[in-house]
């Protein structure tokens, strides 16, 4: 298992999804991305986007402006 961190900070939607959908298709089923972003959107738009395409999302939280959305992989 494998766990990443992705910069998307100073994106606006949709770009912090793009690029997470972007990076998710190179990793495998059970390895962990963590989305740092600083669009407050992106704590609606990517678990929503998790769910639509069979992820999981294992937490969220918000700190100092930045907002942190942990994911799972799931079968891509």
């Amino acid at each position: 298992m494998t766990r990443v961190e992705l910069d998307c900070r100073r994106l606006l939607c949709p770009l912090p999804v793009i690029r997470v959908q972007d990076r998710v298709a190179g990793l495998q089923p059970g390895d962990e991305l963590e989305a740092v972003c600083s669009d407050p959107g992106a704590l609606q738009d990517i678990p929503a986007w998790c769910r639509i395409n069979g992820h999981e999302v294992i937490g969220t939280h918000s700190a100092d402006g930045d907002h942190f959305i942990v994911m799972r992989v799931g079968k891509t």
